[in-house]
């Protein structure tokens, strides 16, 4: 019994080990074994049992290109956590559109696809959709369907901690867990996050929110909806509905969109939104109205989560962001005299693809929590 335990201590051992090199490679790479033995605290003979078993799990590879740095005799191995070892998937789906991205565990960008969907279209129908959109795509741009270790999903709705989700947009996903729908579809991990939320954490990633932590983030286009982060971290509230103040009909943002509406000349294949920002640009009076109305229908809502949060920066981001040059001034001037401080307001420059990018972030996040995990607890 002495022997067996003692054997289950040694496995665990190896295991924690190897996890410790693999935090290692992935925070920094390529290392040589001795500076692998350095940042660990390892022995050399350890961290090269290590890295063996990575590179036979195709996690870790050697790296071959030069360093530019001439040093005498043989120079020394140096090993990489091979980020084309695996896949992740975003995907943010709405009303009207589906964005998909594909990227590899480094958060490179592989592949992205883009599709409208008819508004009207049920959520059965919907679904399907999104499975055979899903497959196709991966299909077509990863090296096969079990290399992709997670997918996440925006939605437009509350999503709890049980996973099920809450909408109004597409009511028929209401009380589904859709997560666990989708996850019949493969062995990977699958994730189903509310759209603002995701589109928090791009701006958080790669947007104007990185050196930010307390944030609103307000994501505009068809309707209107809200997230917030507070000390850096993504503020969900108990079931998920943090920030949902499109929800409130005297704050006005279930409307807001309203104002965009635009009749005046289009080009082909512009959309409502890009002609009223073009026809703003030219210093339409209608145009320049528009605009205006959109910024008092929005402004109530922000000063309120200003006033409740006290950010340090509003982003505005989704489908509205191409008047948000000339947005942006007429919301500070309209808070002003309705809160005590007016925050630094910052205009996404992630485009359509911002909810998926987030996506992609939650993805990653994921499959870094479940590689890099202490197996040996």
């Amino acid at each position: 019994m002495r022997n067996a335990a003692r054997g289950h201590d040694l496995v665990a051992l190896r295991r924690l080990n190897t996890t410790v090199v693999l935090r290692a490679l992935h925070r920094r790479s390529p290392q040589t074994l001795a500076g692998l033995a350095v940042t660990t605290g390892l022995s050399r003979p350890t961290v090269e049992a290590a890295v063996e078993e990575l590179t036979d799990r195709s996690l870790v590879g050697e790296a071959t290109e030069e360093t530019g740095e001439r040093t005498p005799g043989r120079p020394a191995r140096r090993f990489r956590f091979r980020t084309e070892a695996g896949y992740v998937l975003g995907v943010d789906i709405g009303l009207h559109k589906m964005v998909l991205l594909l990227a590899d565990l480094g958060g490179a960008f592989l592949a992205t696809h883009r599709t409208e969907i008819d508004p009207g279209l049920g959520g059965g129908p919907r679904l399907d959709l999104l499975r055979h959109a899903i497959d196709a795509f991966v299909d077509e741009h990863a090296p096969s369907r079990a290399a992709v270790l997670a997918r996440c999903v925006g939605v437009p709705g509350m999503v709890g901690g049980d996973g099920v989700v809450t909408t109004v947009v597409v009511p028929e996903w209401s009380g589904v867990d859709l997560g666990r729908l989708l996850a019949e579809d493969g062995p990977d991990r699958v994730l189903v996050e509310n759209d603002v939320n995701l589109a928090l954490l791009a701006e958080r990633w790669q947007g104007a929110a990185t050196l930010a932590r307390d944030v609103v983030c307000v994501l505009t286009g068809h309707r209107v909806s809200c997230g917030l982060t507070i000390g850096g971290r993504l503020h969900r509230g108990r079931r998920g509905g943090a920030g949902e103040l499109g929800m409130l009909p005297l704050l006005g943002l279930s409307t807001a969109q309203r104002a965009l509406a635009w009749d005046g000349e289009r080009l082909s294949g512009e959309s409502e939104v890009a002609a009223l920002a073009r026809a703003a640009d030219g210093a339409d009076p209608r145009a320049l109205a528009a605009v205006a109305g959109f910024a008092d229908r929005l402004t109530p809502g922000i000063a309120a989560l200003a006033l409740a949060v006290d950010p340090e920066l509003i982003v505005l981001t989704g489908g509205a962001t191409p008047v948000g040059p000339h947005l942006l001034p007429l919301i500070e001037e309209r808070l002003r005299p309705v809160t005590l401080h007016v925050p630094r307001i910052a205009l996404s420059s992630l485009g359509e693809r911002g909810v998926a990018i987030g996506a992609v972030r939650m993805a990653l996040d994921q499959v870094e929590e479940d590689l890099l995990a202490d197996t040996a607890s």
